[in-house]
This record gives structure tokens, C-alpha cells and sequence, in this order.
């Protein structure tokens, strides 16, 4: 395996360990739980590690957390499609604004409308179409703000070029 591999499967691995753990810090709002903390890794993942490893980390995350009973099945259309989202959002623009932006938009608004069937289908529950959009546009919010601190950190201490550099180089 090549080391850049290994680089981006080692800190797709923390990123999933810091998700779980933080499982325990939720907020629920109706049928679901907001994970604030999910959505900040979702930012983290998809700029260091890109669009298909953040949804694949957001795939274990949300896996492990409704194994563990930490989660719902509503974790998976708004934890992956936001990590999606906001890991193309930056591989496109190469903007951290643009990241939150992302995953503002595919969590809060794009996973919200995704949960509708989840929740009927799966989990036999009476919803509206847009049911989920406001409590997930409130979990996100949050996550992105404290995405917003902890990436902002990351730039004043320059960490964030480091381990891009370290990713882009394979060393």
C-alpha cells in the first residue's frame, strides 16, 4: 500500500474514533440526534482527505454509532451526503468557506430531505418531506462553527498545510 494511502486511511481512522467517541455529546430534536461534533469531522475529512473518503468515514462513523446505539439510521443520508458535499466543495475551490458551505447544504438541507424515506420506509416512522431539514440545518450550524474554530487553529498554527503538504507529497 502506498504511504499516502496509509496517511489518509490513518487519519480517516482517527477522525472515526473522534466521531464515535463524541457520540455521547448529542442534541435531540424530535425523532433524531444532532451530532454537532459529526459535522466538524465531515469538514476536517473532506479537506484533508477528499469527497470519497469523507463519505466513507461518514459511512463507519454513522455505522459504528448505530451499531453501538449511540445513532440513529438517520445518521447515514445526512453524515454522508454533508462529508460528500463539502469535501467537493473544497476540491473544487480549494476555499474553507466553501467546505462549511458544503456541508451546510448536504447535511442540513440535502441529508434532511434524504432522511424522509429512511424514517418511513426503515424505520416505519410518520414524516413530512422537510421534516428533518430544520433540526439537521440546526446540528450542522453548530458543527460548522465549531469546524470553523478548530480549522482556523489549524491554519494560525500552520498544521493544515503540514499534513495537506504531507498527503500531497506521499512522504
Amino acid at each position: 500500500m502506498q504511504n499516502r494511502t496509509v496517511k489518509k486511511l490513518c487519519i480517516a481512522g482517527v477522525l472515526i474514533a473522534l466521531g464515535v467517541v463524541c457520540s455521547a455529546f448529542y442534541i435531540p430534536v424530535g425523532a433524531s440526534k444532532c451530532f454537532p461534533v459529526q459535522h466538524m469531522v465531515n469538514v476536517i475529512a473532506g479537506v484533508l482527505l477528499g469527497p470519497a473518503y469523507g463519505c466513507a468515514m461518514a459511512f463507519v462513523t454513522s455505522l459504528l454509532r448505530v451499531l453501538m446505539g449511540t445513532g440513529s439510521l438517520l445518521a447515514f443520508p445526512g453524515s454522508m451526503i454533508g462529508a460528500l458535499c463539502c469535501g467537493l466543495c473544497y476540491k473544487f475551490t480549494q476555499k474553507l468557506p466553501a467546505a462549511y458551505f458544503g456541508e451546510i447544504i448536504g447535511t442540513g438541507i440535502l441529508g434532511g430531505i434524504a432522511c424522509y424515506p429512511v424514517a418511513t420506509l426503515l424505520m416505519g416512522q410518520e414524516a413530512a418531506l422537510f421534516t428533518y431539514v430544520p433540526a439537521f440545518l440546526l446540528s450542522t450550524g453548530g458543527g460548522a462553527t465549531i469546524a470553523i474554530l478548530a480549522m482556523g487553529a489549524l491554519q494560525r498554527t500552520h498544521l493544515l498545510g503540514q499534513v495537506k503538504a504531507s498527503l500531497a507529497n506521499g512522504r
